[in-house]
């Protein structure tokens, strides 16, 4: 007789003994395309790439990121949200290069190459996490598809239109540059 208890990882009978093996669930699915399926998922291989080729610092700041995004998702439970979206989670990781380029800015005028070398550093990691990022011209025609979509007739449509910037290009475009270039074509 095969039984067992569902743990909930993936469990597999052993031929010879009829005994559970455990399969770890794989946290690296791909889709159709080959490509992984959520920024969750490439974060989580990039890591053990990371640990495996005994990277410390791409290791270190993938942890960093992994922490950032479990502190939100505990904070959205608390208040009885979902865990944060991919959006959610390429706003965070737009924010958290500016944070980067403003303490490189910082170093360096303050003769501090070395720190700001590895601020840097630490940008092109989250970048690599990121998806391709919509040029200046594909920008500013990403922006006039949205403004005619929702259509928008003024700077007080500025907020609509941001959102739905936000909504069709998560964490492809920077959206504060973004704002400017609405701002720019509704006055």
């Amino acid at each position: 007789m095969k039984t067992w208890q569902n743990t909930g990882e993936t469990e597999a009978m052993a031929d010879d003994k009829n005994l559970p093996v455990r399969k770890p669930e794989d946290k690296t699915r791909r889709g159709s395309t080959g490509q992984l399926t959520s920024m969750r998922d490439q974060i989580s291989a990039a890591l053990n790439e990371a640990v495996q080729a005994d990277n410390r610092n791409r290791a270190c700041m993938l942890r960093l990121i992994q922490t950032a995004i479990n502190d939100r998702d505990v904070a959205a439970r608390a208040d009885g949200r979902d865990p944060i979206s991919e959006a959610e989670i390429g706003t965070m990781l737009m924010k958290m290069i500016h944070q980067r380029e403003a303490s490189a800015a910082e170093y360096e005028a303050s003769g501090r190459l070395s720190e700001a070398e590895d601020e840097r550093e630490e940008i092109g990691i989250i970048q690599d996490l990121l998806p391709r990022q919509l040029d200046e011209n594909d920008t500013r025609r990403a922006c006039a598809q949205v403004i005619e979509e929702v259509d928008a007739g003024g700077l007080r449509d500025v907020g609509r239109c941001m959102n739905a910037l936000k909504q069709k290009f998560p964490g492809q475009m920077d959206f504060g540059r973004a704002s400017g270039i609405v701002k720019g074509m509704l006055r």
